[in-house]
């Protein structure tokens, strides 16, 4: 014998996974991982501060 499926939480469970993977195409598609934002600003620190070291004052 089968048991009865609930019909509202398989809904629910459907709607879960669409979005999740609706978010996971987008992280692929728009994000960028903690590390890699990490060394993006480390660059641009270290290539601000070393144009600032070579400014000349009048």
């Amino acid at each position: 014998m089968t048991t009865p499926i609930n019909l509202n939480k398989a809904r629910k469970d459907q709607s879960k996974a669409r979005k999740k993977a609706d978010n996971d195409a987008n992280a692929v598609k728009h994000g960028r991982t903690k590390a890699q934002r990490l060394l993006e600003a480390t660059q641009s620190d270290k290539l601000r501060a070393h144009l600032d070291a070579h400014k000349f004052d009048e």
